[in-house]
Protein backbone atom coordinates (compact mmCIF):
# COMPACT_ATOMS: atom_id res chain seq x y z
CA UNK A 1 0.00 0.00 0.00
CA UNK A 2 1.08 3.61 -0.39
CA UNK A 3 -0.68 5.73 2.07
CA UNK A 4 -0.35 9.24 1.12
CA UNK A 5 -1.67 11.01 4.38
CA UNK A 6 -3.31 10.47 7.81
CA UNK A 7 -5.72 12.29 9.83
CA UNK A 8 -8.23 12.81 12.63
CA UNK A 9 -10.97 14.92 11.32
CA UNK A 10 -14.33 15.76 13.42
CA UNK A 11 -17.93 15.10 12.06
CA UNK A 12 -18.04 18.33 9.48
CA UNK A 13 -14.83 17.29 7.91
CA UNK A 14 -12.35 19.50 9.55
CA UNK A 15 -9.29 18.07 10.02
CA UNK A 16 -7.66 18.28 14.18
CA UNK A 17 -4.58 16.55 13.16
CA UNK A 18 -2.77 15.43 9.68
CA UNK A 19 0.14 13.83 8.82
CA UNK A 20 1.54 13.47 5.35
CA UNK A 21 4.24 10.35 4.26
CA UNK A 22 4.51 11.66 0.92
CA UNK A 23 6.08 14.60 -0.38
CA UNK A 24 2.46 17.11 -1.75
CA UNK A 25 1.74 20.61 -1.63
CA UNK A 26 -0.14 22.22 1.19
CA UNK A 27 -2.85 23.60 -1.25
CA UNK A 28 -3.18 19.33 -2.55
CA UNK A 29 -3.50 17.89 0.93
CA UNK A 30 -5.95 20.87 2.07
CA UNK A 31 -8.07 19.96 -0.72
CA UNK A 32 -8.13 16.03 -0.64
CA UNK A 33 -9.64 16.55 3.12
CA UNK A 34 -12.08 19.06 2.27
CA UNK A 35 -13.66 16.82 -0.30
CA UNK A 36 -13.71 14.06 2.20
CA UNK A 37 -16.90 15.29 4.07
CA UNK A 38 -18.74 15.71 0.93
CA UNK A 39 -17.94 12.22 -0.38
CA UNK A 40 -18.41 10.08 3.12
CA UNK A 41 -22.13 10.25 3.06
CA UNK A 42 -24.43 9.41 5.69
CA UNK A 43 -22.91 5.39 6.23
CA UNK A 44 -22.97 4.28 9.53
CA UNK A 45 -20.20 1.55 9.22
CA UNK A 46 -17.40 0.56 11.14
CA UNK A 47 -15.28 0.70 8.66
CA UNK A 48 -16.14 2.07 5.32
CA UNK A 49 -13.89 3.65 2.78
CA UNK A 50 -15.13 5.59 -0.78
CA UNK A 51 -13.02 6.33 -3.63
CA UNK A 52 -11.94 9.22 -6.49
CA UNK A 53 -10.72 9.16 -9.79
CA UNK A 54 -6.83 9.62 -7.89
CA UNK A 55 -7.41 8.39 -4.28
CA UNK A 56 -8.95 6.25 -2.04
CA UNK A 57 -10.63 7.78 1.75
CA UNK A 58 -10.65 4.90 4.24
CA UNK A 59 -12.22 6.03 7.26
CA UNK A 60 -13.40 4.39 10.85
CA UNK A 61 -15.79 6.33 13.41
CA UNK A 62 -14.28 7.13 16.73
CA UNK A 63 -17.20 8.06 18.93
CA UNK A 64 -17.59 11.92 16.98
CA UNK A 65 -14.30 12.12 15.84
CA UNK A 66 -13.23 10.03 12.03
CA UNK A 67 -9.68 8.78 11.93
CA UNK A 68 -9.26 8.76 8.09
CA UNK A 69 -6.27 7.69 5.54
CA UNK A 70 -5.69 8.65 2.02
CA UNK A 71 -4.20 6.15 0.03
CA UNK A 72 -3.50 5.42 -3.26
CA UNK A 73 -6.41 3.47 -5.16
CA UNK A 74 -4.04 0.92 -6.05
CA UNK A 75 -3.46 -0.08 -2.70
CA UNK A 76 -4.67 -3.17 -1.12
CA UNK A 77 -7.90 -2.74 0.71
CA UNK A 78 -7.12 -5.59 3.26
CA UNK A 79 -4.14 -3.68 4.15
CA UNK A 80 -5.72 -0.46 4.32
CA UNK A 81 -8.36 -1.04 6.75
CA UNK A 82 -6.17 -3.58 9.13
CA UNK A 83 -3.49 -0.18 9.08
CA UNK A 84 -6.80 1.92 10.04
CA UNK A 85 -7.13 -0.47 12.91
CA UNK A 86 -4.03 0.05 14.09
CA UNK A 87 -4.78 4.24 13.62
CA UNK A 88 -7.80 3.73 15.72
CA UNK A 89 -5.69 1.46 18.81
CA UNK A 90 -2.98 4.88 18.79
CA UNK A 91 -5.65 7.27 19.28
CA UNK A 92 -6.44 6.31 22.93
CA UNK A 93 -2.90 5.63 24.31
CA UNK A 94 -2.05 8.54 23.94
CA UNK A 95 -5.59 10.79 24.76
CA UNK A 96 -7.53 10.52 27.64
CA UNK A 97 -10.65 10.89 26.06
CA UNK A 98 -11.37 11.66 22.52
CA UNK A 99 -12.56 14.54 21.91
CA UNK A 100 -11.30 17.76 19.65
CA UNK A 101 -9.78 19.26 22.24
CA UNK A 102 -7.49 16.53 23.80
CA UNK A 103 -6.60 15.79 20.28
CA UNK A 104 -5.36 18.95 19.82
CA UNK A 105 -3.77 19.16 22.82
CA UNK A 106 -1.83 15.35 22.02
CA UNK A 107 -0.97 16.64 18.25
CA UNK A 108 2.77 16.14 18.22
CA UNK A 109 2.71 12.68 19.81
CA UNK A 110 -0.47 11.41 17.93
CA UNK A 111 2.04 12.08 15.00
CA UNK A 112 5.14 10.87 16.20
CA UNK A 113 3.13 7.61 16.76
CA UNK A 114 1.68 7.90 12.98
CA UNK A 115 5.81 8.23 12.03
CA UNK A 116 6.22 4.71 13.30
CA UNK A 117 3.27 3.04 11.64
CA UNK A 118 3.98 4.89 8.14
CA UNK A 119 7.27 5.46 6.60
CA UNK A 120 7.74 6.96 3.70
CA UNK A 121 4.17 5.94 2.70
CA UNK A 122 4.82 2.11 3.68
CA UNK A 123 3.48 0.07 6.33
CA UNK A 124 6.20 -0.76 9.17
CA UNK A 125 5.85 -4.25 10.87
CA UNK A 126 5.05 -2.86 14.27
CA UNK A 127 2.49 -3.38 16.71
CA UNK A 128 0.89 -1.16 19.29
CA UNK A 129 3.36 -1.74 21.90
CA UNK A 130 6.25 -1.28 20.14
CA UNK A 131 5.22 2.04 19.01
CA UNK A 132 4.36 2.99 22.70
CA UNK A 133 8.36 1.77 23.38
CA UNK A 134 9.81 3.85 20.47
CA UNK A 135 8.21 6.97 21.13
CA UNK A 136 8.69 6.63 24.85
CA UNK A 137 12.95 6.06 24.15
CA UNK A 138 14.78 8.21 26.46
CA UNK A 139 17.78 10.20 24.64
CA UNK A 140 21.03 10.16 26.69
CA UNK A 141 22.23 13.11 25.43
CA UNK A 142 19.05 15.19 26.68
CA UNK A 143 19.25 13.58 30.14
CA UNK A 144 22.75 15.16 30.11
CA UNK A 145 21.91 18.26 29.13
CA UNK A 146 18.95 18.70 31.28
CA UNK A 147 21.35 17.70 34.60
CA UNK A 148 23.71 20.30 33.29
CA UNK A 149 20.57 22.83 32.99
CA UNK A 150 19.21 22.46 36.47
CA UNK A 151 22.81 22.53 38.08
CA UNK A 152 23.12 25.57 36.36
CA UNK A 153 19.64 27.03 37.44
CA UNK A 154 20.20 25.93 41.19
CA UNK A 155 24.08 27.65 41.57
CA UNK A 156 22.16 30.72 40.28
CA UNK A 157 19.63 30.53 42.68
CA UNK A 158 22.34 29.53 45.19
CA UNK A 159 24.09 32.52 44.61
CA UNK A 160 21.22 35.43 44.58
CA UNK A 161 19.77 33.86 47.68
CA UNK A 162 24.39 34.42 49.35
CA UNK A 163 23.99 37.59 47.50
CA UNK A 164 20.71 38.65 49.51
CA UNK A 165 22.02 37.61 52.96
CA UNK A 166 25.25 39.47 52.34
CA UNK A 167 23.41 42.11 51.76
CA UNK A 168 21.03 41.76 54.31
CA UNK A 169 23.82 41.41 57.26
CA UNK A 170 25.49 44.80 55.73
CA UNK A 171 22.08 46.60 56.29
CA UNK A 172 22.02 45.36 59.62
CA UNK A 173 25.65 46.05 60.44
CA UNK A 174 24.91 49.72 58.95
CA UNK A 175 21.88 50.33 61.49
CA UNK A 176 23.25 49.27 64.33
CA UNK A 177 26.03 51.24 63.94
CA UNK A 178 24.20 54.29 62.98
CA UNK A 179 24.87 54.73 59.48
CA UNK A 180 22.87 55.17 56.58
CA UNK A 181 21.52 51.76 55.56
CA UNK A 182 20.52 53.23 52.67
CA UNK A 183 24.33 52.68 51.00
CA UNK A 184 24.46 49.47 50.78
CA UNK A 185 21.63 48.76 48.50
CA UNK A 186 23.33 49.13 45.29
CA UNK A 187 25.81 46.23 46.83
CA UNK A 188 24.42 43.68 44.80
CA UNK A 189 25.15 45.57 41.39
CA UNK A 190 28.67 46.21 41.64
CA UNK A 191 29.94 48.54 44.99
CA UNK A 192 28.00 51.92 45.34
CA UNK A 193 29.03 54.23 47.19
CA UNK A 194 27.17 55.67 50.72
CA UNK A 195 26.86 59.24 50.58
CA UNK A 196 28.93 60.04 53.64
CA UNK A 197 32.11 58.28 51.36
CA UNK A 198 31.28 61.19 48.32
CA UNK A 199 30.86 63.70 51.25
CA UNK A 200 34.33 62.80 52.16
CA UNK A 201 36.20 62.87 49.03
CA UNK A 202 34.42 66.17 48.17
CA UNK A 203 35.67 67.70 51.35
CA UNK A 204 39.31 66.51 50.61
CA UNK A 205 39.24 67.32 46.96
CA UNK A 206 38.30 71.02 48.15
CA UNK A 207 40.66 71.16 50.76
CA UNK A 208 44.02 70.67 48.81
CA UNK A 209 45.51 73.70 48.03
CA UNK A 210 46.83 75.11 44.61
CA UNK A 211 49.81 75.93 43.61
CA UNK A 212 49.52 79.24 42.30
CA UNK A 213 52.79 79.13 40.13
CA UNK A 214 54.53 76.37 38.25
CA UNK A 215 58.18 77.12 39.41
CA UNK A 216 59.16 76.97 42.83
CA UNK A 217 59.93 80.69 44.29
CA UNK A 218 63.47 80.45 44.88
CA UNK A 219 64.18 79.59 41.01
CA UNK A 220 64.00 83.57 39.47
CA UNK A 221 66.36 84.18 36.55
CA UNK A 222 69.15 86.75 37.77
CA UNK A 223 71.28 89.16 35.60
CA UNK A 224 75.22 88.13 35.34
CA UNK A 225 77.38 91.08 37.10
CA UNK A 226 79.13 93.66 35.00
CA UNK A 227 82.41 92.66 35.78
CA UNK A 228 82.02 88.75 35.20
CA UNK A 229 80.70 90.02 31.60
CA UNK A 230 83.41 92.42 30.75
CA UNK A 231 85.86 90.14 31.69
CA UNK A 232 84.76 87.25 29.54
CA UNK A 233 84.78 89.26 26.29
Amino acid sequence: MVLLAAAVCNKAGKALVSRQFVEMTRSRIEGLLASFPKLMGGSGKQHTFVETESVRYVYQPLEKLYVLLITTKASNILEDLETLRLFARVIPEYCKNVEESEIIAQAFPLIFAFDEIIALGYRENVNLAQIRTFTEMDSHEEKVFQAIRQTQEREAKENMKRKAKELQRQRQDAIKSGRNPSGYMGGMGGGGMSRQDVQIVDSVTTDTPKPTSFLPPSFKARPPPAGRLGAEL
